[in-house]
């Protein structure tokens, strides 16, 4: 109910807002506009002061919305009204019109990005745990409880790290403009500071995927090798293994904090079969040695060790916030990033470098609505505001049926100095029919394999 709620709320919000836009510079054009509609279908809900006024409804199908203007293309209209007509207004107005939907889409995403840094999230602090094993991370010489403090894109322009989310924007921000990723690090204490390099500039151009993130190396958040909850007769728990019990080492190796002992646990197998460890392990103030021997489990397509046991303490917590000034400023920063990397990701699905599953729909984007939810309010916020971005970046595609393919007849009429002809503009609008269609289809189908596991 709860994820259902979110979905509801946050189409209802992003297209009201979309639509206002486009009613409000309609207005302020001398545009008479007939309804103002949130959804398509059947209506369930109208009010309308007087016959002459605008009519505002509520349809049964709520995934979109429009705003019918006066125009006489669409039928006749009265001497006394063509000059409040849209087809009568200027080219310069027309375009604003047009132009205001997407833009109030993205200024609405600058207010809740900012709204959100200025309540505060509460986020892993950007210490980190191990690095993957020959990953980029762990050849810069990044360390298991690295805390990094700033990051730069040429080791001149520095900027502050607050979390571990932080630390991955700036590297997505790297990995899409084909930088490397300049990190100051320190020891957990905040000593021993040191200056490292990402090689991200290599990654350049290849899909951000699970694969890739491997390939760059960077640890989760640091925790501490400190089982939590022990499973009732499962492995863990036959060894003799309780929670609180700190795990020295494994087999003779050091372990360094949660995400390593993970790894030593997974790598337990031989040759398929459990293979029997030493833990030294230390409890209450006493050190002692256990022999821990791990089921096998199955991880995707293959074996791995396990030993039912909550392994790692919680990672430590900072809250994230701005000041009013800092706080827009981010915000701004943020819509622009998010704005352009998104079009970086549909010109290069255009030409086949990335992969069309990056393509979402309504039940990922209900999902993900649901989760932000109960994160938090400045989560859900975050989430609303990246959505209204898309929604933004989406409807300036010059794909006729949006409102950038409007945009570009505008832009031909301004060239040429006459409008799109009627066979033109017929022809291209069953082609952006087709276009959308097969956009929904795609992310209907990249909706359903995720659900099912297949993606």
């Amino acid at each position: 109910m709860i994820t259902l709620l979110a979905f509801v709320l946050t189409l209802g919000v992003l297209i009201v807002v979309h639509e206002y836009g486009h009613y409000r510079v309609a207005r302020a054009c001398g545009v008479k506009v007939l309804r103002f509609s949130i959804g398509f279908g059947q209506v369930i809900w109208r009010r309308q002061r007087s016959p002459s006024d605008t009519e505002f409804t509520l349809c049964a199908l709520p995934l979109g919305g429009y705003v019918r203007m006066l125009d006489e293309r669409e039928g006749p209209v009265p001497e006394g009204l063509r000059s409040q007509a849209f087809n009568n207004k200027s080219l310069r107005q027309r375009t604003a019109i047009v132009a205001a939907g997407p833009i109030a889409n993205l200024l609405l995403a600058i207010l809740l990005y900012a709204c959100a840094n200025w309540i505060g999230l509460d986020e892993p602090k950007a210490v980190l745990g191990s690095p993957v094993a020959e990953s980029l991370a762990q050849r810069a010489g990044m360390r298991a409880g690295d805390w990094v403090q700033a990051g730069s894109s040429d080791g001149l322009a520095w900027e502050e790290v607050r979390s571990l989310p932080e630390l991955r924007w700036q590297l997505t921000r790297a990995l899409s403009k084909g930088e490397n990723l300049h990190l100051t690090v320190t020891d957990r204490d905040g000593r021993g500071r040191r200056n490292l390099v990402l090689g991200t500039s290599s990654l350049a151009d290849q899909e951000l995927d699970a694969e890739l993130l491997r390939k760059i190396g960077l640890g989760g958040p640091y925790s501490e090798p400190v089982l939590g909850e022990v499973k009732a007769a499962g492995p863990a728990a036959k060894a003799g293994l309780r929670a609180g019990d700190r795990v020295l080492s494994v087999d003779g190796v050091t372990i360094s904090d949660a995400a390593m002992l993970r790894e030593q646990i997974r790598q337990s197998l031989d040759k398929g079969q459990p293979r029997e460890m030493l833990w030294h392990v230390e409890r209450a103030g006493q050190v002692m040695d256990l022999n821990v021997l791990p089921v096998v489990a199955q991880d995707g397509t293959r074996q791995i060790g396990r030993i039912e046991a909550f392994v790692g303490a919680a990672p430590e917590i900072v809250t994230v916030d701005y000041g009013p000034v800092q706080g827009l400023l981010r915000g701004v920063e943020r819509t622009w990033d998010v704005s352009t990397m998104s079009l970086k990701i549909f010109g290069r699905m255009l030409i086949g470098e990335a992969s069309l599953r990056n393509l979402s729909g309504p039940i990922t984007i209900a999902d993900y609505a649901g989760q932000s939810v109960r994160l938090g309010v400045s989560y859900y916020l975050g989430f609303l505001a990246m959505v209204s971005v898309s929604l933004g970046v989406l409807n300036l595609l010059p794909l006729p049926m949006l409102d950038g393919g409007h945009l570009m007849y505008y832009l031909f009429e301004g060239v040429t100095g006459r409008p799109v002809s009627e066979w033109w503009l017929k022809w291209l609008q069953r082609a952006g029919a087709f276009a959308m269609l097969l956009m929904m289809s795609l992310a209907l189908s990249n909706d359903v394999a995720r659900l099912m596991g297949l993606h």
